[in-house]
C-alpha cells in the first residue's frame, strides 16, 4: 500500500487513524498483534523495529529471546474492525546484533522471501504465481471441553440437514442434504450475502476474488478462491483473507473455521493450491504437444512435487485433523498420482485452463491449518529440486492417472504410493527427507528440527487422549 515512512503518515493524516497495529506470524502460523498510537511510530521505527519476546512465538530459546519486528509498509491495510481507526501491517522479525540487527533465519516471511531468492539464483524461473482455494465451514454454534472426565464438542449450522425436524422455533425447511450442498441456491444457501460481503472486505483489502460459492459440505461449507499473485505475496493476502472471512463472521454472530475435517462424514475443507512458474513474464508450463499441454519444466515440477510430498505434507498439513481428511471416498486426494481434471489425484490438472497463460496444476492435498510461507515454500523447493534433477513423474510411477482412482481394482491401487496417513507419517518423510528444503539455506535445519519437535508434541496430546468413539467400541469388552 505504502512505500516508505512520509506515504504513511500522510495517509493517516487524512484518515484520522489513531491506532497503527502490526501484525506478526508465529511457528504455527497464526498472526499476533501489538498496536502503537500513530504518534509514536517514527522514521526509527523502520530501521530498529520494536522489541518482543521471540520465545512466546515459538522460535527462540528464553535465553536469547529479545527480538524485533520491523513493519513492511507495503503490506499496510486500513483495519476494517476496530472502532478506533487503525492502520495494520505486517512486521519481519530481526534478531538483535551489533552493529544492526539481521533477519531471523526461523521467521517464516523470511523463509518464503529466501525460497524466491533460490529460485531464481538457480536461472530456472523468477516467478511462482500461486492461487489457493479457500473452503471452510459457517457455523451457528460451536463448544468443547477437553478435560479428564469429559471429552465433547457441539457443532451447530441453521441449514444442516440434522435441523430438519427441530419443532422448538420456527422451521422453515429448505435445509441442505448430506454432502448435497456444492452450488446450492438460495433459500438453502443462506450464507450467500455473508459469503458476497466477504468477497467484497477481500476486494477492499487487496485481495482479489476469482468466485466465491457454497460447497458439498451441507453444514455451512463455503468457498471462495482468488486471483494469482507471487508466492510470498499470496502468503501474505493467506493470512489476510483468514482473518477477513473469520473476523467478518464473528461480526455478524458467525463463526468460521478452517479446520480439515470438524465433522464426521461430511466434505472436508482443503486449500488446493494452483501454481505456475514464469521467467521474464513468459510462462514456463506450457507446451502445446506435452501431455495436457504441460512442458518438461512442469512435469518434472511435478515429479519433485510428488517424490518429496510425504515430507512436504509435514507442512502443508501440519494437524492431526488433516489426516481425517485424507482419506477415501471424498474428493481428497489419498493417492501419489497426477492426472487432468481428477479430483481424486494429489496433483490435477484443470482441463479448463488451455492457454499458454493459464496452463498449470494443483496440489489438492493441502489445508488452511499450515503456516501459509512455510508450506508454499516447501512446495517450491520440492518442484524446483524436480526440475534440478529432471525428476521425471511417469518413471518414478506417479502416473498419469486419468481414472477415478477410487475405482481401480485393489491390485492396481496397490500399485499407487499413498500420502501419510497421519502427521506422525509425515513427521516421518521430513526427519528422513529434508535436504531439499536446505539447499539456498532456505529453511534453517534448526526449524525443521523445532517444527517436527512441536508437532510431535501436538500429535501424543491427541493420541494420548481418550476418544468418545473408544468408549462406544470398548467400555463392555
Amino acid at each position: 500500500m505504502f512505500t516508505n515512512y512520509n506515504e504513511v503518515m500522510d495517509y493517516c493524516t487524512d484518515n484520522s487513524i489513531r491506532m497503527i497495529d502490526f501484525k506478526i506470524i508465529d511457528l504455527l502460523g497464526r498472526w499476533r498483534h501489538l498496536s502503537i498510537p500513530t504518534a509514536r511510530f517514527k522514521p526509527d521505527t523502520l530501521i530498529y523495529g520494536i522489541g518482543f519476546d521471540g520465545s512466546n512465538y515459538g522460535f527462540a530459546p528464553v535465553e536469547n529471546s529479545d527480538m524485533v519486528f520491523i513493519p513492511d509498509v507495503s503490506t499496510a491495510v486500513h483495519e476494517p474492525f476496530t472502532e478506533v481507526p487503525t492502520l495494520s501491517m505486517i512486521g519481519d522479525i530481526f534478531v538483535i546484533t551489533q552493529p544492526e540487527n539481521r533477519r531471523f533465519e526461523q521467521d517464516p516471511r523470511s523463509i518464503a522471501y529466501k525460497a524466491e531468492e533460490y529460485m531464481k539464483s538457480t536461472g530456472i524461473a523468477d516467478e511462482m504465481r500461486i492461487g489457493p482455494e479457500f473452503e471452510f465451514h459457517v457455523f451457528d454454534h460451536v463448544s468443547y471441553e477437553c478435560s479428564p472426565n469429559h471429552t465433547s464438542f457441539t457443532i451447530d449450522a441453521d441449514q444442516a440437514i440434522w435441523n430438519s425436524g427441530d419443532n422448538e422455533f420456527q422451521n422453515l425447511s429448505y435445509k441442505v442434504p448430506h454432502k448435497g450442498g456444492y452450488h446450492a441456491a438460495p433459500p438453502q444457501d443462506i450464507l450467500y450475502d455473508l459469503r458476497s460481503r466477504m468477497c467484497v472486505l477481500m476486494e477492499e483489502n487487496h485481495v482479489p476474488v476469482k468466485y466465491h460459492h457454497h460447497e458439498v459440505g451441507g453444514p455451512g461449507q463455503i468457498e471462495i478462491e482468488v486471483e494469482f499473485a507471487g508466492m510470498r505475496e499470496m502468503a501474505d493476502k493467506t493470512m489476510l483473507a483468514k482473518y477477513l472471512i473469520k473476523n467478518l463472521a464473528f461480526q455478524e454472530g458467525k463463526t468460521v473455521t478452517f479446520m480439515p475435517k470438524p465433522l464426521y462424514d461430511e466434505a472436508g475443507n482443503g486449500l488446493h493450491v494452483h501454481m505456475h512458474l514464469f521467467k521474464d513474464g513468459e510462462p514456463l508450463f506450457y507446451d502445446e504437444n506435452g501431455y495436457s499441454q504441460l512442458s518438461k519444466t512442469a512435469l518434472y515440477f511435478i515429479g519433485g512435487l510428488l517424490k518429496h510430498a510425504p515430507a512436504v505434507l509435514a507442512f502443508t498439513n501440519p494437524s492431526t485433523n488433516s489426516y481425517k481428511r485424507l482419506v477415501p471416498g471424498y474428493e481428497a486426494p489419498v493417492n501419489l498420482c497426477f492426472a487432468t481434471a481428477n479430483r481424486s489425484a494429489v496433483i490435477r490438472v484443470p482441463a479448463y485452463a488451455k492457454s499458454r497463460y493459464q496452463k498449470r496444476f494443483e496440489f489438492r492435498s493441502s489445508d488452511a491449518t499450515c503456516n501459509p510461507y512455510l508450506a508454499y515454500s516447501a512446495i517450491l523447493m520440492a518442484g524446483l529440486d524436480g526440475i534440478i534433477n529432471k525428476i521425471e513423474p511417469t518413471a518414478e510411477g506417479f502416473g498419469p492417472y486419468d481414472v477415478n482412482l477410487y475405482n481401480l481394482p485393489k491390485e492396481e491401487q496397490a500399485k499407487i504410493k499413498s500420502l501419510p496417513k497421519s502427521l506422525d507419517e509425515a513427521l516421518d518423510a521430513l526427519e528422513k527427507d529434508h535436504e531439499f528444503l536446505l539447499k539456498g539455506d532456505v529453511f534453517p535445519k534448526r526449524l525443521i528440527e523445532i517444527w517436527i519437535e512441536n508437532k510431535r508434541k501436538e500429535s501424543r496430546k491427541v493420541n494420548e487422549f481418550p476418544h468418545p468413539m473408544e468408549f462406544e467400541l470398548y467400555y463392555d469388552l
